[in-house]
């Protein structure tokens, strides 16, 4: 990344950002890194939402940065699950009292870089559905080596990625979730006396692909898939008709 100003007012303005990390107070290095960090994701998302059909080449050497790195570890050290371990037994804890972080990074970033990381099978568990239901579903727990691999990507793609949302995408973004798109759709909905929101299957109709060849090439250059699929909003009249 060359240098200059980062953009992280402009960014954050635009781009839900995640809180900071759980624990206690980070390093030099650590803060170091995050600046480094939110710079660099503040240069991606700018040019990705001026340029969406802008390609990206030098991705995988962001993701194995050492910086990424840390802050990708802090991220998985501030979960819940930090010690829950996957199918190799190790926790967090285990990283920062056993195995040293700066050893474990080093070794992580040498095998993402050179090609020989290999992700490991996940712990699966039965937890209980929510709701009370008396269900269970499967969970997957993948190892810490892995969550810090895929914590690291997510740091590098989600600013390019989340220039292509709008304002009223809630599903899978920074701090935000599903559950919040009903509560910012009622007040658009409630001064209208005839119709009000109703719950129930939603259908996509999604093109078929050559399509609209000139939609479908827009932003192919990135490597990412666009979204094409319309969804309908459908009111329900509160008389009944």
């Amino acid at each position: 990344m060359g240098k200059g100003d980062s953009g992280w007012v402009e960014m954050e303005a635009v781009m839900p950002q995640e809180a900071p990390p759980n624990g206690g107070a980070l390093s030099g290095a650590s803060m170091d890194a995050f600046g480094r960090v939110a710079e660099m994701q503040a240069k991606l998302h700018r040019w990705a939402a001026a340029d969406h059909g802008r390609r990206f080449d030098d991705l995988f050497n962001l993701v194995h940065d050492p910086a990424t790195l840390i802050v990708a570890f802090a991220r998985v050290a501030g979960n819940r699950g930090a010690n829950t371990a996957g199918v190799d037994g190790v926790t967090v804890f285990d990283v920062e009292q056993r195995l040293g972080v700066p050893g474990f990074l080093d070794d992580l970033r040498s095998s993402v870089k050179d090609g020989s990381f290999r992700p490991l099978p996940v712990r699966e568990r039965m937890i209980p559905k929510p709701g009370g239901s008396g269900k269970l579903r499967r969970l997957g727990i993948p190892t810490i080596a892995d969550r810090v691999v895929q914590a690291a990507l997510k740091l590098v793609l989600e600013p390019i990625f989340e220039a292509d949302f709008v304002p009223v995408s809630y599903g899978f973004r920074p701090r935000r979730r599903a559950q919040d798109a009903p509560a910012a759709r009622r007040p658009r909905c409630e001064p209208d006396p005839l119709h009000e929101p109703v719950e129930g299957p939603v259908h996509v109709a999604v093109e078929q692909p050559g399509a609209r060849g000139g939609d479908q090439q827009r932003g192919a250059g990135r490597g990412r898939v666009q979204p094409i699929a319309r969804v309908q909003v459908v009111l329900q009249r509160r008389d009944g008709r």
